[in-house]
């Protein structure tokens, strides 16, 4: 049985399993990753306002934290994604 099983018994829309399962396979050991809303999209065929929506989702299932990135001149970077599972020790 996979260990993304129980996605697919939450009451989650499809984008949202989407790109849960795209950064579940891009995470490090921690669960952390930090794609662009953009490379999210433009990889997984779904556009950056969808992408936006599947993240909110996420967060509201509690499947996902987000935390802002800062370039070095203060700028704003990529969203550091940490991910959870309603079964797992994360």
């Amino acid at each position: 049985m996979s260990r993304l099983t129980f996605l697919y018994q939450m009451d989650l829309p499809h984008r949202a399993v989407a790109v849960y399962t795209y950064l579940h396979d891009r995470a490090n050991k921690n669960g952390e990753c930090w794609p662009s809303v953009n490379k999210i999209a433009g990889d997984i065929k779904l556009s950056p306002a969808t992408v936006r929506r599947a993240i909110k989702d996420l967060r509201k299932a509690k499947l996902l934290v987000t935390k802002q990135r800062y370039r070095d001149n203060g700028g704003n970077s990529s969203l550091t994604y940490k991910i959870y599972s309603k079964n797992l020790n994360n």
